[in-house]
């Protein structure tokens, strides 16, 4: 199986060195690698594995990967994918857990500066692309425009995306013009995946608590695998809320529950601030800060811990959402043979179209690229070099990024 599929883990490897700008980025990055280059799935997958995704709690880049691999090989296959697509971010961010005191701010990121208007560029050519596939008649072009709009005021917010989501579904399906009503033979659920999930999630609870109460030696790892499953578990909206809560759990709330547990992991307010700002600027899913913050939750233990926090980090955050993406997408492609669902669909598509839309114009918004002066110039031609040459050119998109990270050394 390994050689079979050895050219699409190269590629994922690859996306995974490479796909800087967050989740929207990301998928305009996968249009790119998976559909355009190498027609691994198709346009009208891609979406709806990403819409589908959107529904769910965790990193939902990481989970419509995932399904990508799931779709090419089944469960093995999806393991190996999601493994390739998180080690290189998760190895980079634990190392930075190391290394935190010797960051010096604006310098050592000056090689990414253009790393955000090339995310903006990638953004463009994934709406030019999808808009054609998504949005074919009035009521999508109204859902599109809507969402992109709603998207754009309310950016960030948790429950945006799966709402809007949502209500694009609900408006297309009032249609009954469309596909009619079919048998559908019910479908057999494997529920493995679904009961494994909650019993882990059960037993790191009362492992966590009974670490607490009963100061085990080694209760941190026991506490920090709880966290990050508990978190991994029930954030909706992506990284962007995943970091905040992050801070309060591990730099605010010790400070609140000093007296009644003193031992809680602390994490330094100022290596918590470095550590999202630095993960914005790095290849591969944003929930790869677990990596980082489990290595500094253990870094008081030693060396060889604080390895051991970041891959329970990596493991705790991201192992919930393999396990619910892989548990509901077979419920999903049952349920989507039913007229109801299958109507829905072409709400869906245009609702995710218009949050490309709105978080295209947001990201572009933050460039100040109109101002009269040299790196705003430069920014808003990366912006419009980037899209043109995903548009009208087949070069691939790590080349491309290789390309901006250049220019951003050389234009000190």
């Amino acid at each position: 199986m390994l050689l079979r599929h050895l050219h699409f883990l190269k590629l994922v490897l690859l996306h995974g060195l490479t796909a800087f700008g967050g989740p929207q980025a990301h998928l305009a990055m996968m249009m790119k690698t998976f559909v355009k280059q190498t027609p691994y799935i198709t346009e009208k997958e891609l979406m709806e594995y990403n819409a589908f995704c959107q529904l769910l709690p965790g990193a939902s880049s990481t989970q419509t990967l995932t399904l990508i691999g799931f779709k090419r090989g089944g469960i093995p296959l999806a393991i190996l994918t999601l493994l390739v697509w998180i080690l290189p971010a998760c190895s980079i961010m634990g190392a930075l857990s190391f290394l935190v005191n010797y960051l010096n701010g604006e310098d050592s990121l000056n090689i990414f500066k253009f790393v955000v208007p090339m995310a903006a560029g990638f953004l463009i050519y994934a709406c030019v692309s999808v808009f054609p596939f998504s949005v074919n008649n009035t009521v999508t072009l109204v859902i599109a425009l809507a969402s992109g709009l709603i998207t754009f005021f309310f950016f960030g917010r948790p429950f945006i995306v799966p709402v809007l989501i949502v209500a694009g579904g609900i408006v297309t399906n009032l249609s009954k013009k469309r596909i009619p009503q079919v048998d559908v033979k019910p479908g057999k659920i494997q529920w493995w995946n679904i009961w494994l999930f909650a019993i882990i999630f059960i037993l790191a609870g009362i492992f966590s608590e009974l670490a607490r109460k009963n100061e085990w030696e080694y209760r941190k790892p026991v506490n920090l695998f709880e966290n990050n499953y508990r978190m991994g578990s029930l954030v909706f909206g992506g990284g962007n809320v995943l970091m905040p809560i992050m801070y309060e759990q591990y730099s605010v709330r010790p400070d609140e529950v000093k007296e009644k547990n003193p031992n809680a992991i602390k994490i330094d307010k100022g290596e918590m601030l470095t550590g999202i700002g630095m993960v914005r600027a790095m290849p591969g899913p944003v929930f790869s800060i677990a990596s980082y913050t489990g290595g500094l939750a253990l870094k008081d233990m030693g060396p060889s811990m604080q390895v051991l926090g970041a891959i329970i980090g990596m493991v705790g955050i991201f192992l919930p959402s393999a396990l619910l993406v892989l548990f509901f997408f077979p419920i999903w492609n049952m349920l989507k043979k039913y007229s109801v669902i299958y109507r829905s669909l072409e709400g869906i598509n245009a609702s995710v179209t218009g949050i490309m839309l709105g978080s295209t114009v947001y990201i572009v918004k933050d460039l100040a690229i109109f101002n009269i002066g040299s790196i705003e110039i430069t920014n808003l031609l990366v912006v419009l070099g980037t899209s043109a040459v995903l548009i009208f050119t087949k070069l691939p998109a790590p080349v491309l990024v290789f390309l901006c990270l250049l220019l951003g050394y050389f234009l000190k």
